[in-house]
């Protein structure tokens, strides 16, 4: 099938993120390698969003492809319910190398947005069992985003987000103020005051620590949670931190939350858990949560997926974090972080840019009005570099493994891009 044909079958047929039926032409991909995607008519591009954040290897790695080679000729998939393997046990052996301590009770999910209803699930268990049946509200964040799914849109910005057209059809939490760059006492003591007042029905909080990723990329000072993990111990709160995006190293860190300092009580994780290859989260919690939660009425948590611990992802996302534990990503990282420091003032002084930032891997740009998708896009690829900006905000999350020379050519081209929309607007 040639590229003019998969368009014209995409245009008619196939959906994608966050659009309408046929609304834009596609661009269709022929190959991917390293930090490179091949698009036809176009030819190679750098990645600079990791594919949605999750390929921090970037393409086509051979020792990914080994493992999933090496997995498919024993088997490709079987249920979890009374069966067990390898390839999950070791992942869960290998991910306890690099928690924070104590989270040690795995649920392999499907996606992101699933674990997420799991950890809900938990929490409300978890309380169940404490025999504290009006804890059934959750707290979250100004800002936040923590999936598609009915229970994850719940938790996310009733107001600001992507989903407040669903809000008449989902459940009612509790939103504390946006956390900021730097830290404010008034906005801790919101968040205390409300804690304190609801504590007879707050069951768990949800946050994503340190980066509110889809809701606007918007970095928040440590201080906050490392007040909110002593406040949830006080008032036997579980935290839960959502780092579906921040995992794997995007701070710094293998987890924001080991930058902050804090062990939360459940940890989600996904995106990058694979390297990108395919799809599959978790949910983490500690032993002590576990026990509890297994004293509520049902007994079990309830959950399970079909492909729950599916063996190709589980041994993929095992080679994945063995990749990242025999090369220097994390100074790779910190340089990335630098050469963006650097750009600051180049790119803040590009007309319509509002506010620049920065945390670990990711640089964000405000501007002052929405952005042109379609155009920003043929721009960027004409330039030959792959973002995908959203609301009023351009922002890259590349790969990893981006040598120097791909480094310093993604930042420069990054600026141009941004310099030439601009001078069209």
């Amino acid at each position: 099938m040639n590229s003019n044909q998969v368009k014209q079958i995409d245009a008619e047929h196939l959906w994608h993120p966050y659009a309408a039926m046929g609304s834009a032409s596609q661009y269709v991909v022929t190959h991917a390698k390293g930090a490179k995607i091949t698009i036809a008519n176009h030819g190679e591009v750098l990645d600079g969003m990791a594919s949605w954040w999750a390929c921090i290897h970037g393409y086509n790695h051979p020792l990914l492809n080994q493992a999933l080679h090496q997995q498919v000729e024993s088997f490709s998939h079987v249920m979890f319910g009374g069966l067990t393997h390898a390839p999950a046990a070791e992942l869960a052996e290998q991910l306890m190398q690099h928690l924070p301590a104590g989270l040690t009770r795995f649920f392999f999910t499907d996606s992101g947005s699933v674990s997420i209803e799991v950890a809900l699930k938990l929490v409300l268990q978890y309380q169940m069992a404490k025999r504290r049946p009006k804890r059934r509200k959750m707290a979250s964040l100004r800002g936040a985003y923590h999936g598609d799914t009915f229970g994850a849109m719940s938790l996310c910005d009733p107001d600001k987000s992507m989903h407040s057209m669903f809000n008449s059809m989902l459940a009612q939490h509790c939103f504390l103020p946006r956390p900021t760059a730097e830290f404010s006492e008034d906005i801790w003591q919101q968040w205390q005051q409300t804690l304190l007042a609801q504590q007879d029905e707050i069951a768990g909080v949800f946050v994503e620590p340190l980066l509110q990723g889809a809701g606007g990329m918007q970095p928040y000072h440590s201080e906050y949670l490392r007040r909110l993990r002593a406040l949830c111990n006080e008032l036997d709160i579980l935290l839960v931190a959502d780092e579906i995006a921040t995992g794997f190293g995007r701070t710094g860190q293998w987890f924001a939350c080991q930058t902050a300092g804090i062990v939360p009580d459940v940890i989600c994780i996904g995106k990058a858990l694979t390297g990108g290859y395919m799809t599959m989260a978790a949910m983490v919690t500690t032993s002590k949560v576990a026990q509890q939660m297994s004293a509520s009425p049902a007994g079990v948590l309830m959950h399970g997926p079909t492909f729950m611990a599916n063996p190709l992802a589980c041994k993929v996302a095992g080679a994945s974090i063995r990749l990242l534990e025999s090369y220097p990503w994390q100074a790779r990282v910190s340089t990335m972080n630098a050469r963006y420091q650097a750009a600051l003032s180049t790119i803040e002084a590009i007309a319509g840019v509002s506010q620049v930032r920065t945390l670990g891997n990711i640089i964000a740009v405000d501007l002052t009005a929405p952005v042109d998708m379609a155009s920003f896009t043929k721009l960027a690829v004409s330039h030959g570099i792959w973002l995908r900006p959203f609301g009023n905000m351009v922002y890259m999350m590349p790969p990893y493994l981006l040598n120097d020379s791909e480094q310093a050519l993604l930042v420069e081209r990054f600026i141009r891009v941004l310099q030439q929309y601009q001078q069209t607007r």
